[in-house]
């Protein structure tokens, strides 16, 4: 995602990655490898549980979910991945965003 930041800029849109980690994590995270986009820390899975993302626990646990959001909070794409390597290509993610306009 970092490499495509700027495409997902000129759309107009920002990146935000949720995880199931401390704040403290995130930032020391963020921080040695210099994410431009936002890091959003949920322990306590409140985010997880809004938008339903599935736990598997002999898959590690949450499964990745990717989520486009517009401005107003409503779910224009959703993306339930089955593991930990299931996730769409950023291109297509991208292709998404410009259809929704």
């Amino acid at each position: 995602m970092r490499s495509e930041y700027q495409k997902f800029q000129d759309l107009g849109c920002e990146i935000v990655d949720v995880g199931p980690d401390s704040p403290k994590k995130f930032r020391e995270y963020w921080a040695q490898h210099k994410l431009p986009f936002v890091g959003l820390a949920d322990p306590d899975h409140v985010a997880a549980k809004q938008y339903q993302q599935a736990v598997k626990l002999l898959k590690l646990g949450r499964m990745p979910l990717q989520l486009i959001v517009d401005r107003e909070g409503i779910v224009r794409y959703r993306y339930d991945s089955g593991s930990m390597s299931d996730i769409p290509l950023i291109g297509e993610v991208l292709d998404e965003l410009r259809a929704l306009g």
